[in-house]
């Protein structure tokens, strides 16, 4: 597993939406490094990633409301525990549950263990909000998958929550997760 500088040479039975990742960063100008493995499904599995990454890796929750009219994509630190109690009183939106794959794919054209915060760039409707726990803005370096998980990118925070975001048409709603059982 090695680190690499930007887009792949050869994207041959690589996915649209990567490449769209990779060209919508590409065009932003946005400097980053990329690292290809084995599809990673949970956190567990990321570990060898992360300290090839060196970077804030984090969990991306796909979550909505009972009535499932809004939803939400939450970064969280990955050893972070998420309690929805916590998470609802600060957003005011009550009963948050995990939201369905169709629901992802509709709006971030991403499936279940690819959730990333590159996703956005598909919702040109803002359907979903982006929560981002303070803990996730303080490291130099932000780790995510670029719409699929058998990628990881490593980015320089500031460009992920400065250029891109706004590139994206989104804001982020910054949450304070206490993280304990």
């Amino acid at each position: 597993m090695q680190l690499q500088d930007g887009r792949p040479t050869d994207t041959t039975g690589r996915l649209d939406k990567e490449i769209r990742t990779y060209d919508f960063l590409d065009n932003l100008g946005i400097k980053y490094q990329r690292i290809d493995h084995e599809a990673a499904y949970t956190m567990e599995a990321c570990e060898e990633i992360d300290k090839a990454l060196e970077a804030t890796i984090c969990k991306n929750l796909f979550l909505c409301n009972h009535q499932k009219t809004k939803f939400y994509l939450l970064m969280i630190p990955g050893d972070k525990t998420f309690k929805t109690k916590e998470l609802s009183h600060q957003i005011g939106s009550s009963r948050l549950s995990f939201a369905s794959p169709e629901y992802m794919e509709k709006y971030l054209d991403i499936t279940p263990g690819s959730v990333s915060v590159m996703g956005l760039m598909n919702d040109h409707d803002n359907a979903v909000r982006l929560l981002v726990d303070e803990d996730v803005l303080k490291g130099e370096w932000l780790g995510c998958h670029p719409c699929v998980n058998t990628s990881s990118l490593r980015l320089k925070t500031a460009d992920v929550f400065g250029p891109v975001i706004k590139a994206m048409h989104h804001d982020m709603t910054v949450v304070k997760l206490t993280g304990e059982a």
